[in-house]
């Protein structure tokens, strides 16, 4: 601070630090620092833990897509969900994060709240920073989505969906299958008077696959089926706003599939409330083996998505395709296991 009171600023702050300082204070070259934050085990590890000191001193923070390391593209992996609050999708974020960090990639999180004009303008703006690829929620997107996915000269992963062939690759399951497995694991203990709740299935397009496929498989198994939606979020509160309904248009319910298991779980909630013993009066299954699942008195059937496969695969894809291997699979199913326990 000088006699005028105003504090003086040094360098650091007025200028951002310069590949070229950050070069010199590690002692090595400007090309190392960039094949650094291009491919990090392209560099010896002394040369790696001086550039990385370095960096920490310096606070140096790389500009990824300017000059040279625009030529190769950023070092990040778009990667777009429809909810940021839909636990199912941390598994696969989590997984998919896990297998490209140490390939020096990193990924850039967005959500759509299951609006597909807002994913068009998340793949615009994706596109924009020249990411390593991008990968996205299910197969429909508007057609301006599918000009850009198809225009880029970058790898495209389609997850958590499987039906119509990907845009360029895809890995995912089959939801009317998941849906049509609740079904037949109620059937096959004898129950016939079935409703699946679901709630934001207008917007939620494999909530609705899944429900499909539990309907038509109940049919298949001489069974009734209704299908029942909340409009709002699906959590416990819609569960329990379900099965009351259910089990006011339903005669005779006795088993339930549920979108997901939050839904699941308020569905139990209310059949608690209602002294309705679980599963000797009434059968539950969900969906995502969430991890309070197992905990639930009694603990929940479930059909589980293996999310955090979907996510090692997807990276496995994205990785090959940046490396030119070849042949490569353009799809790739993870399936899904029924989780059998005590409510259905």
């Amino acid at each position: 601070m000088d006699e005028t009171g105003t504090v003086r600023r040094g360098r650091r702050k007025m200028q951002a630090v310069t590949m070229a300082e950050v070069a010199a204070t590690a002692g090595v070259s400007a090309s190392t620092v960039s094949l650094y934050f291009r491919r990090p085990k392209g560099v010896s590890p002394l040369a790696r833990e001086a550039i990385a000191r370095a960096v920490a001193d310096l606070g140096y923070v790389p500009n990824l897509v300017a000059g040279g390391l625009a030529a190769a593209g950023s070092r990040v992996v778009s990667l777009i969900v429809p909810s940021v609050r839909n636990a199912f999708f941390a598994e696969t974020v989590a997984a998919l994060e896990s297998a490209l960090a140490p390939q020096g990639l990193q990924v850039l999180l967005g959500h759509t709240e299951y609006d597909l004009a807002r994913e068009e303008a998340l793949v615009r703006a994706a596109l924009s920073w020249a990411p390593a690829a991008i990968v996205l929620t299910g197969l429909a997107h508007t057609q301006g989505t599918r000009a850009l996915l198809k225009g880029a000269r970058v790898p495209v992963v389609e997850i958590w969906e499987r039906g119509a062939p990907p845009i360029d690759m895809g890995v995912g399951f089959s939801h009317p299958e998941a849906g049509a497995a609740a079904a037949r694991r109620l059937t096959g203990r004898g129950r016939r008077r079935l409703a699946f709740v679901g709630a934001r299935m207008q917007e939620d397009r494999r909530a609705a696959q899944r429900a499909e496929g539990f309907a038509a498989a109940a049919r298949a198994e001489g069974a009734d089926a209704a299908i029942l939606n909340h409009p709002g979020p699906a959590d416990p509160q819609a569960g329990a706003l379900l099965l009351d309904r259910a089990l006011r248009e339903v005669a005779g319910l006795d088993g339930v599939g549920a979108s997901n298991d939050l839904v699941a779980l308020g569905a139990l909630f209310e059949a608690q409330r209602r002294d309705l013993a679980v599963p000797e009066r009434l059968a539950l299954v969900g969906f995502g083996d969430l991890p309070f699942a197992a905990a639930c008195v009694p603990p929940l059937t479930t059909i589980r998505p293996s999310g955090d496969l979907v996510g090692r695969e997807t990276a496995r894809l994205v990785l090959a395709r940046m490396r030119g291997d070849a042949p490569l699979e353009r799809e790739v199913d993870t399936g899904h296991v029924l989780v059998e326990r005590i409510s259905g």
